[in-house]
């Protein structure tokens, strides 16, 4: 069995119960030999986010991304299906799009030489190669390598290696995180894109609890008690975890005053109207649900320290009826609590080589944390992230 470059009798700590348990060593977090391991084991050989399918919503849209060290792209076809292609020509292995790039076309064209696939994928044209009768070459045997997708909620999920267990068994009864948002007619607001020195795992344990807000977040806390959390009955199933924070008496939403300039998600079951749902899908979707908008943290890592975050704020259309609406009341409160985690995250980072790293015991306020640290050591021995 491959496990990961660890000690063993560290990540058995990991699993004990919450009482008992120790933190995950700093290897798992600075080591650039864990960090590859990871790469190959639960980005390429799992599901990860590759992203809004609504960001290729007409045919000829394409979009290339990165997922567990390996590009793709992503191709809305002539019959409106979700397509996805390994980002190679069959050449010589040129990238057909420049990854985190768009284009929308007709066909696929790579710039190097000139190859043209079809939106299915089929080799249309090999310039300079003379016709099919006259070289002897097939060109159907030439086509792009299809890479494993599906959405989810309107997300689209890539699995690189092909050998991942069923999209559904991996989240599981996530759905109850979007439950009454109806994700699919929410439009993009605005995004932000972050490049944070830390791991990505450290950024997920960051987002997954409280414990710290009172001392870093005084503007959160102005408008929801951190521990409004505690002993919220949430059953996660599947390779996620995460719970809701309760907002103030008088505080309509997250924001800088408290207030909304945008509108109630329409049908919001009342349970969901006074809180903010916080939902981490391993390995690399955050999902922050609250009263009036769908915020994401969609995490790409870079190296053992470094990790690009895309955050994205998503809003019923009827919020931009509303007169002078504007989606920066969300997006600056937010940019702001980011930018104040991202510097906690990178403090950690610094010490994960230190020392005088030691893994440490979990506070009743991290139990998520330790959810997903036992998942993570729990795949760390077994080669692949399962449920949390």
């Amino acid at each position: 069995m491959d496990r990961a470059p660890l000690d063993p009798a560290a990540l058995d700590a990991v699993v004990r119960p919450l009482a008992a348990a120790r933190t995950l060593p700093g290897a798992a977090y600075g080591s650039p030999e864990v960090f590859d391991w990871e790469q190959a084991h639960f980005f390429a050989g799992g599901w990860v986010c590759a992203g809004r399918a609504d960001a290729l919503a007409a045919p000829g849209d394409q979009r290339a991304v990165t997922v567990g060290g390996s590009s793709l792209l992503l191709v809305r076809d002539n019959d409106g299906v979700l397509r996805g292609w390994f980002n190679v020509c069959r050449h010589r292995g040129h990238e057909l799009l420049e990854p985190g790039s768009s284009r929308k076309g007709r066909a696929i064209r790579c710039p190097y030489h000139g190859w043209v696939y079809g939106l299915g994928g089929e080799c249309r044209a090999m310039p300079r190669f003379g016709k099919d009768s006259d070289d002897g070459i097939d060109r159907s045997a030439f086509g792009l390598v299809a890479a494993r997708v599906e959405q989810w909620q309107g997300w689209v999920f890539a699995n690189v290696s092909g050998e991942a267990p069923p999209l559904a068994e991996h989240l599981g009864n996530a759905a109850m995180v979007v439950d009454g948002y109806d994700v699919s007619r929410l439009r993009l607001g605005t995004r932000h894109e972050y490049e944070v020195a830390a791991n990505w795992k450290v950024i997920v344990e960051n987002y997954l609890e409280c414990y710290h807000c009172a001392p870093i977040h005084p503007e959160l806390c102005e408008v929801t008690p951190p521990e409004s959390g505690l002993g919220y009955p949430v059953s996660p199933v599947g390779a996620w975890t995460g719970g809701p924070l309760a907002l103030r008496e008088g505080v309509q939403t997250m924001s800088l005053d408290g207030r909304s300039l945008g509108v109630p998600i329409p049908g919001l079951p009342a349970a969901k109207a006074r809180v903010v749902g916080y939902a981490a899908l391993l390995p690399g979707l955050l999902i922050s649900a609250h009263p009036d908008y769908l915020m994401t943290h969609r995490l790409e890592p870079l190296a053992a320290a470094r990790t690009r975050v895309e955050c994205t704020w998503y809003f019923p259309p009827e919020a931009w009826e509303r007169p002078g609406f504007d989606p920066a009341y969300a997006a600056d409160f937010w940019d702001l609590v980011n930018r104040q985690d991202w510097a906690a995250c990178e403090s950690v980072q610094r010490n994960t080589s230190s020392p005088g790293w030691r893994p440490g015991p979990f506070s009743p306020w991290e139990t998520d944390v330790h959810a997903v640290m036992a998942a993570v050591a729990r795949g760390y021995e077994t080669g692949r992230l399962g449920p949390v």
